[in-house]
């Protein structure tokens, strides 16, 4: 899998992310520019609740098929180009490892006969509706939903689909718009709607088991089985018949409230003859456009501060005016080039280091950085609370040069 691995155009993650989102930003901006027709007409929806690991598919007069219980194959584990997994999976596996395989069946017990066989050629590593302890593992019953503005028809898609599988998909919607009235129709796919369900993949696809392949979790007719349910969507709105669509089943309500896995907060300390928001190491006193600047607090945990996220920021960065005599903010915890790096220490102490990455077209003058936080603090009687602090590193210069 290592062999096989992307990092995006940019020098690091950080880097790709900016220009990904930046060439998004500017195409999405220019599309928008140049937008000339206008979404006019009535507005209609479909949805339907189906059982997605028992649905049977038509493919032609003689030959039917169906769905599976959720499952996920060896290659989920091996991860994508750009996000590889760990240890010894790799992607394109048709087969299982006795290793694993062992592993799996001692922890969370053996894939039923009839589930491998459903899912052939993917050898099955979490056997995922088949395990329902605390909860189901994956659902088995999921949404399907078309949303038409005009002559838009929005489809919304509970998972990720392949290129491939969204051009199927959309062709077979548009198709049975054309075929019942209601021509020229606008099919968008809207991928992750209303229930998370991974991947969907080709027929094709999904015999080369790769990462999608292995995460199309109820069988290789998924898509089979979505593009039937979602031409049944567009009949109904094309006919005006949705009225008349089956409900299907119920999806059951969890409550999984008390179920996490987040350890609880703890007390937080400080180092000798220290306290919250101390500087332990301090910015230089000048930098260079493109330099970072960084300083390192005594720190909490940021999790104290989620009741006040709505209105907390984490960092500033702030410039001083001569002519005012005070301080104004010029960047926060939501600007691209500041980072917040927490790190957790011994006995309840941890550590913040801020880096402000000075951007091109920053102006020289003196500048701070400032650190805003909660400690946790439980006294003898009564609940624990979290008690606001704050730290400034000492001011710098922000030279030209």
């Amino acid at each position: 899998a290592m062999m096989c691995m992307a990092m995006g155009p940019g020098n690091d993650m950080f880097d790709s992310t900016r220009i990904i989102g930046q060439n998004i930003y500017l195409k999405a901006r220019d599309l928008y520019e140049k937008a000339s027709q206008e979404v006019t007409g009535p507005l209609s929806s479909a949805h339907q609740w189906v059982n997605m690991s028992d649905v049977s598919v038509e493919l032609n007069a003689t030959h039917t098929v169906k769905t599976c219980k959720p499952a996920l194959g060896h290659s989920f584990a091996a991860g994508t180009i750009d996000g590889v997994g760990g240890l010894n999976f790799t992607q394109g596996s048709v087969e299982g490892d006795p290793f694993w395989d062992e592993i799996r069946d001692q922890l969370l017990g053996k894939p039923s006969n009839e589930t491998k066989a459903c899912h052939k050629p993917k050898p099955i590593l979490f056997s995922t509706g088949e395990m329902t302890q605390p909860h189901p593992w994956h659902p088995d019953i999921v949404d399907v939903q078309i949303a038409a503005v005009g002559s838009l028809a929005i489809v919304a898609v509970p998972g990720e689909f392949t290129t491939m599988s969204g051009r199927r998909l959309r062709e077979a919607v548009k198709r049975e718009f054309d075929s019942h009235g209601t021509p020229r129709m606008d099919v968008v796919i809207a991928g992750l709607c209303n229930v998370y369900t991974h991947y969907i993949t080709t027929y094709e696809e999904y015999q080369v088991q790769r990462y999608e392949a292995a995460s199309t979790i109820y069988g290789p007719h998924t898509l089979s089985a979505y593009i039937q349910l979602y031409r049944g969507l567009a009949r109904a709105i094309a006919t005006n018949t949705v009225q008349d669509l089956p409900r299907g089943p119920e999806p059951p309500v969890f409550n999984i409230g008390n179920l996490t896995l987040v350890p609880p907060l703890t007390d937080d300390r400080v180092p000798v003859n220290k306290t919250f928001g101390d500087v332990l190491q301090e910015v230089r006193q000048q930098y260079r456009v493109r330099e970072v600047a960084e300083v390192t607090f005594v720190g909490a945990n940021p999790r104290n501060s989620a009741e006040n996220a709505t209105e907390h920021n984490f960092l500033t960065v702030e410039r001083y005016t001569n002519t005012s005599d005070s301080w104004h903010v010029v960047q926060n915890d939501a600007s691209w080039d500041t980072r917040f790096y927490w790190t957790k220490g011994f006995f309840g102490r941890s550590s913040v280091t801020i880096e402000w990455h000075i951007p091109h077209g920053t102006e020289p003058g003196v500048y701070r950085i400032r650190y805003f936080g909660h400690y946790r603090k439980k006294p003898p009687k009564g609940h624990a609370v979290s008690i606001p602090f704050e730290g400034t590193s000492s001011a710098f210069e922000i030279t030209s040069l």
